[in-house]
């Protein structure tokens, strides 16, 4: 019998072990108003974040136009140089372990 058919078929799969964020567009933000603090719960209230995942992402597309607090878990590098241009802030918050809770 050939090698490739007795070698297992089966492996490792990197999805089941991965980290899901969900993704939440600048422009997504000018919803709130101007010094707003905008977290996990804000964003799910308006229906920005909707879905169960490991935490949030704050992405760079759009334009921002609003001074804000953002509370998020991560923020790509366009998104971080957008809030603090126009004065607003970045909070990066640790995930919560699902081990430990």
């Amino acid at each position: 019998m050939p090698l490739i058919r007795r070698l297992p078929k089966r492996g490792f799969n990197n999805i089941r072990h991965a980290t899901v964020y969900i993704p939440v567009n600048l422009a997504a933000l000018n919803q709130f108003d101007e010094g707003a603090r905008v977290d996990e719960v804000a964003l799910r209230a308006l229906g920005l974040a909707n879905g169960r995942a490991a935490g949030i992402k704050i992405l760079g597309n759009g334009k921002l136009t609003r001074k804000l607090i953002v509370v998020a878990n991560k923020f790509s590098a366009q998104a971080r140089a957008a809030i603090e241009s126009l004065g607003g802030t970045c909070e990066a918050v640790p995930l919560k372990d699902a081990a430990k809770s």
